[in-house]
């Protein structure tokens, strides 16, 4: 049976600000301990809102779903593993094929719910999967090897996805949607951010697609087919209106297949396609190399259904030794992107790179 332990310091404290009367905030929040061999499920079911179930170095072989708010689940670092089991999935996102699951039903929207400073690995679908959530924060986990994503949400808003190492998945490192399985305009984040992650050999680091207002900023994203990509289509509201900024994103050479919405990706840094109102602005972006029609270091393309990107501004970007090109506008009929002081040798068209001197190195350029 796992330990309960509860913060009683905390409590007191609480109760002596209020008065010796009052319902302290704390009186249900308790910490439940999870030790090699016992179930992270059962310890989970458990928990009530505001609990935190941590969960001691080990390897536990199951799936686990998180249906309530407010719960935290947190391990000792990355030595903490959860993989798939050896026995048929006991529950849905199990049987689903993913690792960790936060849920909410039907208009039932979970909150602040986070997951913390644990490995997930090795299932055939998602390492974490997330759909109808609110503040969910993911921090510190390293989502390894997954089939399709590292660490995915749908339907969510105010999601904070940091200090992650996520590598070898086979679709998206860190992937955001409105819904995976519908059609429909995108929806407005309310502000997530995903920030300061590593992402590599994953076949896209970051994808967003059909979503607004939110950030990508600070992460490292390096030796995937492409780095971030910005996804819309002709659904409305379009999606866009985020920031891509002060990322670093190089030698992200890997070739993967193409599908039925986009060509083969290879040597993709960053790739606006069907997107609006977007800023990708302070990035350093190199050594991207590939032949795809999505090749280059920023690239502006049209979306699967030929819808155009539209004010989007590229600015102050430092783009160099990427092929066929630094920066790229192959969507002849977008509208009012505009690319400024970005620094680079090669574009296409001619004409997009400032004329700079780099560290006593001129940049054969013809200005913006």
């Amino acid at each position: 049976m796992a330990l309960r332990q509860m913060t009683y310091m905390g409590c007191v404290a609480a109760m002596l600000v209020g008065g010796l009367g009052a319902a302290s905030p704390c009186d249900a929040t308790e910490r439940l301990v999870v030790h090699p061999g016992q179930s992270i499920q059962r310890v989970v079911d458990r928990a009530k809102p505001g609990d935190t179930v941590f969960v001691r170095p080990g390897l536990y072989r199951e799936s686990v779903v998180i249906r309530k708010s407010r719960v935290h689940l947190v391990g000792a670092g990355h030595k903490t593993v959860i993989s798939p089991g050896r026995k048929r999935a006991e529950n849905a996102c199990g049987k689903a094929g993913s690792g960790i699951c936060v849920i909410g039903a039907g208009d039932r929207t979970l909150r602040d719910v986070s997951i913390r400073s644990l490995t997930v690995k090795g299932f055939k679908k998602n390492g974490i999967w997330a759909s109808r959530t609110d503040r969910l924060r993911v921090h510190d986990v390293a989502a390894r090897h997954n089939g399709v994503w590292g660490i995915a949400q749908e339907k969510s808003t105010r999601g904070v996805f940091r200090d992650n190492v996520v590598t070898g998945n086979g679709d998206s490192g860190i992937f955001l949607a409105n819904t995976v399985k519908e059609e429909g305009g995108a929806t407005d984040t309310r502000g997530a951010t995903v920030t300061e992650n590593y992402l590599a050999k994953n076949r896209i680091g970051i994808t967003v697609r059909r979503v607004r207002n939110l950030t990508v900023a600070h992460n490292t994203i390096t030796g995937n087919c492409g780095g971030v990509f910005v996804v819309g289509d002709e659904s409305r509201p379009r999606a866009g209106e985020l920031a891509v900024r002060n990322n670093t994103i190089v030698k992200n050479n890997k070739h993967c297949a193409g599908n039925s919405r986009l060509p083969f990706i290879q040597g993709s840094g960053i790739v606006l396609t069907g997107a609006e109102k977007t800023v990708v602005r302070r990035n350093l972006i190199r050594d991207n190399v590939g032949k795809s029609p999505l090749s280059g270091g920023i690239v502006l393309f049209h979306s699967f259904v030929k819808t155009a990107n539209e004010r989007n501004l590229i600015i102050d970007n430092l783009v160099l030794h990427n092929k066929p090109v630094d920066l790229a506008n192959r969507d002849p009929k977008g509208k009012g992107n505009r690319f400024v002081h970005n620094i680079c040798r090669t574009s296409e068209p001619a004409g997009l790179c400032r004329r700079q001197e780099v560290h006593g190195m001129h940049l054969s350029s013809t200005g913006e």
